[in-house]
């Protein structure tokens, strides 16, 4: 019996961490294909937030010009580019992604597969947006 219920509380730990989206992921750019930074998530009171902390493409200009917000002129390494999502089920939503590159913001919701993280940023409706995954750094 004892074993039984340290299966179990095992099993039900394992399933916890899993929906997790804590912890350091590779972003990949949509076009080329190849890792672009790190982002580490971390969790402030019942929010979760993301910031650069690598990049490991050089970008053409180190701070994020385009940006409208506080992050105006600000270095892109360093950056807090997701703010704002709460966790909901299996899903982190009602929070907000930046694209440096871009300077705009959207709607994000983040879902965790594995060792990959679906990342959707939306303007509006959640299906006029777009997709990346990102994967789990050890």
């Amino acid at each position: 019996m004892r074993k039984l219920l340290l299966t179990f509380a095992l099993s039900l730990v394992g399933v916890m961490s899993f929906a997790q989206i804590e912890g350091k992921w590779k972003t990949i750019d949509d076009e080329t294909k190849q890792a672009k930074s790190i982002v580490e998530i971390y969790k402030k009171g019942d929010q979760y937030f993301g910031k650069i902390t690598q990049l490991l493409i050089k970008p053409t200009n180190p701070n994020c010009t385009a940006c409208k917000d506080d992050r105006k002129n600000k270095p892109i390494q360093g950056m807090e580019i997701i703010r704002g999502l709460k966790k909901d089920g299996d899903e982190f939503t009602g929070g907000t992604i930046t694209d440096p590159k871009t300077g705009k913001t959207y709607k994000c919701t983040i879902t965790r597969s594995g060792d990959n993280l679906n990342v959707r940023g939306y303007i509006g409706l959640s299906f006029i947006g777009r997709s990346q995954t990102w994967q789990k750094v050890n």
